[in-house]
C-alpha cells in the first residue's frame, strides 16, 4: 500500500498537474487572506509565491519539477497582459488627452529602470551577466524574458527580479503617492505600470479605473522603451 502512495505522488510532482495545483492552491490562500485582511503585504500574489516556496522547501521538491506544471501558467502572461487593452479602450478619452505626458514618462520611467541598474552593477561589480539579467526587471515577464535571452543573460534572474519589483511597487507605490500628495489618476497609473508591470497593474486596477487602463498602457509602452534603451546603452 505504501509504495503504491509512494508510486502515485512521484507520478504526480512529475506530472504538469502539481504545478498547477499547487499555484492554484496558493493563489486562492492568498486570495482568502487579502480579502480578509486588505493590505498591500497580504496580496495575493506574494502570498502565493512564500507558500509555493515554503511548500516545496518543506518537501525537498526540486524546482524542476514544479515548473513542468508552472511553464503552462507562464505560457498565458502574454495573453493576460493583452487583456488589458480592453481597460484601455474605455479610457481612450484620457489616453488622447495624456499621450505626450504618458509617452514621456514611460520613456524616462524604463531609462530610469535599466540605467539604475547598470550603474548600481558596475558600482558593486557584479558580473556582467547578472546586470544584463536584472536590466528588464521592471517589465513584465514576458517581454524581460525574451530580452534577456535575446542579450545572453540569466531568465531565471531576470524572472526573480520581475516578480520582486512587481510586488515592492504594488506595495509602496499607493503609499508613495500619499505621502507626496499625488492625486492624478493618470500619473499614478502611469508611474504603477512602468515601474512595477501586470503585478503594479492590478493593484491600479483596485485604486481605480483610470488608474488601471493607464498602468495596462504603461506596460507596453515601457516595454518598447526598455527594448530600445537596452539596445542602446552600453549593455
Amino acid at each position: 500500500m505504501n509504495e503504491t502512495l509512494v508510486t502515485l505522488w512521484t507520478t504526480f510532482i512529475n506530472s504538469p498537474f502539481f504545478g498547477l495545483c499547487l499555484s492554484i492552491f496558493s493563489y486562492q490562500l492568498g486570495l482568502v487572506i487579502y480579502k480578509k485582511w486588505k493590505h498591500p503585504i497580504t496580496h495575493p500574489l506574494l502570498i502565493a509565491i512564500v507558500v509555493c516556496c515554503l511548500f516545496l522547501g518543506y518537501t525537498k521538491i526540486p524546482y524542476e519539477s514544479y515548473y513542468i506544471g508552472g511553464y503552462m501558467i507562464a505560457i498565458f502572461l502574454s495573453p493576460a497582459t493583452a487583456i488589458l487593452a480592453v481597460s484601455m479602450y474605455e479610457q481612450l478619452e484620457t489616453l488622447k488627452k495624456n499621450i505626450l505626458p504618458i509617452l514621456v514618462g514611460t520613456t524616462v520611467g524604463a531609462l530610469t529602470a535599466v540605467g539604475s541598474i547598470t550603474i548600481m552593477g558596475k558600482w558593486f561589480n557584479l558580473d556582467w551577466n547578472i546586470i544584463l539579467s536584472m536590466a528588464p526587471k521592471s517589465v513584465t515577464t514576458a517581454i524581460g524574458w525574451s530580452l534577456t535571452e535575446a542579450f545572453g543573460g540569466i531568465p531565471a534572474i531576470t524572472v526573480a527580479g520581475i516578480i520582486i519589483t512587481g510586488n515592492f511597487g504594488a506595495l509602496v507605490c499607493p503609499s508613495l503617492a500619499k505621502l507626496f500628495k499625488i492625486t492624478n489618476p493618470v500619473a499614478i497609473g502611469v508611474a504603477m505600470g512602468t515601474s512595477s508591470h501586470v503585478t503594479g497593474t492590478t493593484k491600479a486596477l483596485e485604486m481605480g479605473e483610470v488608474e488601471g487602463a493607464m498602468s495596462g498602457l504603461a506596460i507596453g509602452c515601457a516595454g518598447i522603451a526598455t527594448v530600445l534603451w537596452c539596445a542602446i546603452l552600453p549593455l
